[in-house]
């Protein structure tokens, strides 16, 4: 049989390629091969992505008619030079691609086309990571979010201890990873904590894009050892990686190469260099393996070898063993070619090779299997209270450790608020108290309540961490919303409370312990207004600074229309009266903060001696402010739009989680006719590039394998 056969063959000199340790037989006995529980066998066929140019320009194949499979049992290392497509490639068969890009072809799961949200996991380049946390915090409160709540706290004590263990972070455990103001874990504790994040629960399928980058060779080598025992325990993990040494490379199973977006071998990892020996390449002695393939497919080293050759830098005896090697290869044509051409001589044997038809056959085979199922549940088996739980513990934390979160907004409420008191001072119930009285009800319900975008930034960064854990399936958009609410809570209570008690007594509002939490809740619930509209904003724009820019303006208008700056029956009726003043979330703040000051007073009139004006006809005269509804309809106002915010979040999260895809289906369709029409669509080069047209031999190359010789 195929299999036995492949199992005979000598794979040539390179170091590392006889698979060792355990090294990956195809197809190992225990390893799933058909129908297992859980099993998820992933199919790709003839994938291509390309960028679309609508302009004049060419458009660009970013991957280029590739196919291949992935299975339990076996790692897979997608591999090539910078700018080949592994990424792309990642993104595609996870479904990520970014919405300018468009993709053709078959991306089947179990024989589905089906990737929803939490049915992979995916380990990024980004180290996306709360930084107020610890490793150890970091991991047993992923593992509290997804772990079966009927598992008690040291069992799963016991499974973040041997995650730890497993991935060499016990030095770094109860250290904090870092973020602005705090010194944290390395890049590469870093890297392997976004890996033990992933593997925690062993999932059926794991995709990750580089995870040996910023790793010393050693690290790198017990993490993918690692993903290889999840492999062994039925699960299909898929891995990029950039140039692996020969002891990383021998533990994988699968190779698939790419070059320039063009698939140039897909097969067995150890059979890679039989491959190269059979067109013309073999894989020299004492080298490793992933060097040879690399640089007979990367034309940068032509380039490199240019360079070097005309400079000054360049050693007299490096340049004496270069020109000698040049003539003792001048009889090897194979070798005298450039590299771009190399690629594109394996491209093209490959496409005619026996290992494609073995993939195809293999593909093939694994459409057949019956009773291959997706399961329906996403990564997290926690309850939905005990994530509730944890993410709000988890969010209180982070709050409490960000100096930028709420610590510096409170100090700068405090200072803001004697402030104001020291300026407004016993204001009293004078005719010109009036206005006073006005001015300052309008700068705390309007310029206290707009400083809460300071805590913008802060949350972008807990906003990606969501973003990362809901595409993996860790919870749900409903928990995370409450969980946030409910930990930012206490901390809105101490700004509003110690605003409120510093101006209140301060500046001699009406008395009464009534009025004053009237004030205080006032204040509480429209900064927590304020926040739930930025989270809205958040989910609306791509980057930090157009939140700001946005969320300033979109305050700034509220601040315009809340009745201080204009009178509320003064507005213009179309479109700022009706209805931006009943949405505004400051007119009701301020209607509410004027009613609970002035309600009740007295003050002097403009003529000294003559009589009152009591504080209704104030309200009504001169602040335009109508005394029809009670003081707590218009707070009850205030938390409607509260909740009406927090509910749009949740929906246009789902609407991008629902409707894009929809979306995205129309166009790509759209523009699959665009690009059809156009002859610039014709299969060309993936990359093509000036840069790339010198052509230099392979054979000069020998010469710079070491400065030292």
């Amino acid at each position: 049989m195929a299999e036995e056969e492949i199992e005979e063959v000598h794979v040539g000199p390179c170091v590392g390629s006889d698979a060792v340790n355990g090294g990956a037989q195809p197809h190992e006995e225990g390893l799933p091969r058909g129908r297992g529980e859980g099993n998820m066998f992933l199919v790709w066929e003839d994938l291509t992505v390309v960028l679309p140019n609508f302009g004049n320009g060419p458009t660009r194949r970013l991957l280029n008619g590739l196919t291949g499979s992935a299975e339990p049992g076996r790692i897979m290392a997608i591999m090539g030079p910078s700018g080949s497509g592994k990424s792309t490639l990642l993104d595609a068969l996870a479904g990520r691609l970014s919405g300018n890009v468009v993709m053709m072809g078959n991306v089947l799961l179990n024989g589905k086309k089906r990737l929803d949200y939490g049915s992979v996991a995916y380990v990024t380049q980004e180290d996306i990571l709360l930084g107020t946390l610890t490793v150890r915090e970091t991991i047993t409160y992923s593992a509290h979010l997804r772990l079966p709540s009927s598992m008690t706290r040291k069992d799963i004590d016991g499974i973040v201890e041997g995650t730890i263990i497993e991935m060499g972070l016990q030095e770094c455990a109860d250290r904090l990873l870092g973020n602005w103001h705090l010194r944290g874990v390395s890049g590469g504790e870093k890297k392997r904590l976004g890996i033990a994040l992933e593997i925690l629960t062993r999932p059926h399928l794991l995709f990750l894009d580089e995870p040996t980058s910023g790793l010393d060779s050693a690290s790198a080598f017990f993490v993918i050892q690692t993903l290889r025992n999840v492999s062994r325990d039925g699960r299909t993990v898929i891995s990029s990686i950039h140039q692996p040494s020969s002891e990383v490379f021998s533990l994988f199973d699968d190779l698939f190469l790419l070059s320039g977006g063009e698939q140039v071998y897909f097969g067995e990892a150890k059979m890679a260099a039989k491959f190269f020996a059979e067109e013309g390449f073999p894989c020299p002695s004492r080298r490793n393996p992933s060097d040879h393939f690399l640089r007979c497919i990367n034309s940068d080293f032509d380039v490199v070898a240019e360079a070097l050759k005309g400079s000054h830098r360049i050693s007299v005896k490096m340049f004496l063993i270069y020109e000698l090697q040049e003539f003792q290869n001048t009889s090897d044509p194979l070798t005298n070619l450039a590299t771009a051409q190399i690629k594109a001589l394996l491209v093209k044997k490959y496409r005619s090779s026996d290992y494609v038809a073995k993939a195809r056959a293999r593909i093939q085979e694994i459409s057949t299997i019956e009773g291959l199922m997706i399961e329906k549940r996403h990564s997290s088996e926690a309850t939905w209270l005990k994530q509730l739980s944890t993410l709000t513990q988890r969010s209180f934390v982070n709050m409490s450790r960000d100096l930028g979160y709420y610590w510096l907004r409170i100090a700068i409420y405090v200072a803001l608020s004697i402030c104001v008191g020291t300026i407004f001072f016993n204001i009293g119930t004078s005719y010109n108290a009036i206005l006073a009285r006005g001015a300052c009800g309008g700068f705390i319900s309007g310029f206290m309540t707009f400083m809460s975008i300071g805590g913008f930034p802060s949350f972008i960064e807990e906003l990606k961490v969501f973003h990362r854990e809901r595409r993996n399936g860790h919870y749900g958009i409903a928990v995370y919303i409450l969980s946030n609410f409910l930990s930012s809570f206490p901390y809105l209570t101490v700004m509003s409370l110690a605003t409120s008690s510093i101006t209140y007594y301060m500046v001699k509002f009406r008395p009464g312990i009534s009025h004053f939490m009237y004030a205080s809740l006032d204040l509480i619930i429209s900064i927590a207004t304020v926040e739930s509209c930025m989270m809205m904003i958040a989910s609306l724009v791509p980057n930090f600074m157009m939140g700001v820019i946005i969320g300033a303006g979109y305050i700034g208008l509220m601040m315009m229309t809340a009745g201080y700056f204009r009178l509320l029956p003064d507005l213009p009726k179309i479109f700022w009266r009706y209805p931006v003043s009943y949405i505004n979330y400051g007119a009701w703040a301020l209607q509410g903060a004027y009613k609970n000051d002035m309600v009740g007073l007295e003050f002097d009139g403009f003529i000294p001696g003559g009589p009152k004006l009591k504080g209704d006809v104030v309200l009504t005269t001169m602040l335009g402010i109508r005394l029809d509804h009670s003081k707590w309809w218009d707070l009850a106002a205030v938390i409607m739009i509260l909740i009406a915010y927090r509910l749009l979040f949740f929906v246009i999260i789902k609407f991008k989680e629902r409707v894009s895809p929809l979306f995205r289906t129309l166009y790509v369709k759209r523009t699959l006719q665009h690009l059809k029409e156009r002859p610039s669509f014709r299969k060309t080069s993936a990359f093509p590039s000036k840069r790339h047209q010198a052509l230099h031999s392979l054979s000069s190359q020998e010469g710079l394998n070491s400065p030292i010789n």
